[in-house]
């Protein structure tokens, strides 16, 4: 595996700031080496603009006056930060009301200069942060704001058609829900708008292996409280697929819960409970329209989107920023060295390549990932790396990784330190691949061995192959080494002996 030239990072963080309808938010970025955003800062404040915008056509000065005092609780944060310059859109409600270019106009007497975007703007700036970090190729997104739902549709990696329609959550709540909980005829009425909507914007279903992505708080929020329902092992919301029978399943719930209720629901965001049943619905009509088995939730969305364009970022493909997410988690850790974990990676894609050829294409991956990640867990116990690396991959923000892929990941530097047990996380490895992942485990096992043998700065190289006798390495370990801790283990998984020749070796002349 190749790693970035640079991984310094950036040191020159800047702020985005989006002005929702219904809430406001601010992030600190640093832009590490190959388009990979590291979150310094962070804010939010609850607006409810569009709320605001319920009797008339302006904010007024309440809410004006709300805003403001958020943002200079933004621009405070950001400044603490050392962010550098600060980017900032408003979006639905202030693009809608009368008085918005008040708004923009004092916001920027405090240092915060908004630009007002329109709902395509807003569609293609969710589809890069939200597509940027996620493995599909496909399909739609969809993002559920206060004001409007953007939506995208978007055929390998690259945007196609967007459409902006005002769904969104507080509009259609205070719209259409005016009882608590709302009755059956204001859900039916809801559901009908939703679908006129789609319908008469010309929303097209999606294809065979589309996946519809859901972007914003309200499509989180959902999930969050699946994954609390659920036991769910990997506390991840970015890449969690919430599939449309358990959606149902919420809507039911919430829509059947009093306001009050509704806040102690685990998972749930207080501030969102008025605006809940209303957002979910519109998520799961557009869902069904769209005829989707399940929505994969987004983590990112307009703010890593606007950073992302800020510095001309395109959407790679999900191997490359899978490859940068790794090495970027890796140099925050003094323990890691890139040359050493260059070249485990190396052996132990030789070592598979021999060993299990057939593997599948997306464990070989994450066998190289691993070999990556291995020393990051010596930061916390040398004795225990390999569980800790698993431990600290699971509560990183790794980007371009499916859960299915993460879980695979953690299988493997796990079961690499000679543990039976998949763990937790094997539940996300489907069953036909553990086979797989435990043999990639014990390549992985056998790479470490290889890999502190063999003196620093060699490149390592080896040559392997089947005998007669069993499956010989010949590698620039010393003479006599015999690798007890591992040939047990190879004997079991792969059936065969494992047998390790010293190689004459120009840094290491006691070889041979």
């Amino acid at each position: 595996m190749s790693l970035p030239p640079n991984l310094e990072p950036d040191d020159r963080p800047f702020a985005v700031v989006d002005i929702g309808s219904n809430s406001g938010r601010m992030i600190v970025f640093r832009l590490s080496e190959g388009e990979h955003l590291d979150v310094i800062e962070d804010a939010r404040a609850p607006l409810r603009l569009a709320r605001a915008l319920r009797d008339g056509d302006s904010l007024g000065q309440e809410a004006i006056e709300r805003t403001l005092e958020a943002l200079r609780d933004f621009r405070a944060v950001a400044d603490g930060a050392g962010a550098t310059r600060i980017i900032a859109v408003a979006t639905s409600a202030v693009r809608d009301a009368a008085d918005g270019e008040e708004l923009v106009r004092r916001a920027a007497m405090i240092g915060v200069p908004i630009q007002v975007i329109d709902g395509i703007v807003e569609a293609r700036l969710g589809f890069k942060g939200a597509v940027h970090d996620l493995p599909v190729e496909s399909g739609f997104t969809m993002d559920v704001g206060g004001g409007s739902v953007e939506l995208g549709r978007f055929v390998d990696r690259a945007l196609q058609t967007s459409w902006s329609l005002p769904l969104g959550s507080l509009r259609v709540s205070d719209r259409f829900l005016k009882h608590d909980p709302p009755t059956d005829t204001e859900l039916t009425s809801l559901r009908a708008a939703v679908t006129d909507a789609l319908e008469g914007a010309g929303v097209t279903e999606l294809g065979k292996r589309e996946t519809l992505v859901g972007i914003g708080g309200t499509v989180r929020n959902l999930a969050k409280i699946d994954l609390r329902r659920t036991d769910y092992p990997l506390p991840v919301l970015h890449g969690y697929e919430l599939g449309g029978d358990r959606l149902d399943e919420l809507v039911e719930d919430l829509s059947q819960r009093t306001q009050q209720r509704r806040k102690q629901v685990a998972g749930l965001n207080p501030d969102r409970a008025d605006t809940i049943v209303g957002g979910a619905v519109v998520i799961q009509q557009i869902a069904h329209h769209l005829g989707a088995s399940k929505i994969v939730v987004s983590g990112r969305g307009l703010r890593e989107g606007l950073a992302l364009a800020e510095v001309g970022a395109g959407v790679p493909s999900p191997r490359t920023v899978r490859t940068i997410s790794v090495a970027t988690l890796a140099a925050r850790f003094a323990t890691w060295e890139p040359r050493v974990a260059e070249r485990r990676s190396g052996l132990a894609g030789d070592l598979l390549q021999a060993l299990d050829p057939d593997a599948p294409i997306p464990v070989k991956e994450m066998l190289e990932h691993a070999a990556i990640l291995v020393d990051i867990g010596r930061a916390i116990d040398y004795y225990e790396r390999f569980e800790h690396a698993a431990m600290i991959v699971t509560a990183a923000d790794l980007g371009g990784f499916s859960h299915a892929s993460l879980g695979a990941l953690t299988a493997v530097l796990r079961q690499a330190d000679n543990d039976s047990r998949l763990g937790p996380f094997g539940r996300l490895v489907a069953t036909e691949d553990r086979p797989a992942v435990l043999r990639a485990a014990t390549v992985l096992a056998l790479a470490e061995e290889l890999n502190r043998r063999i003196p620093l700065g060699s490149p390592g190289p080896i040559s392997c192959n089947w005998l007669a006798g069993g499956f010989e390495v010949v590698a620039p370990v010393p003479a006599g080494w015999r690798p007890r801790r591992v040939a047990e283990r190879f004997r079991r998984v792969f059936g065969r002996p494992l047998l390790v020749v010293p190689a004459v070796n120009v840094a290491n002349p006691s070889a041979g």
